[in-house]
């Protein structure tokens, strides 16, 4: 990549990001619909399962690469919360 955000490159991958974003939101609307239906064939679960994989696929790799573009912490400067619980409450 590069380490200029407006270069040809930066500006091709986040619009690339955005649509594998946007086509991952709109398999899982359909799957919304999809598991909601009651005569919905074996053969169209099993299209959708595929689809959901590839979009959970991209979102993975999207969040990888934007997480590489983030600048190093130091972790000496604040807490460690890695061990509090999800619902916000103390560890």
């Amino acid at each position: 990549m590069t380490d200029d955000d407006s270069s040809y490159l930066s500006l091709l991958a986040d619009e690339m990001e955005a649509v594998q974003l946007t086509a991952g939101e709109t398999v899982l609307g359909h799957a919304a619909e999809m598991l909601a239906d009651e005569k919905v064939e074996v053969w169209e679960l099993r299209f959708l399962g595929h689809r959901l994989c590839e979009a959970l696929r991209d979102a993975l790799r999207v969040a990888e690469s934007r997480g590489g573009r983030l600048p190093e912490v130091d972790d000496e400067d604040g807490p460690d919360d890695s061990s509090a619980p999800c619902d916000g409450t103390p560890g």
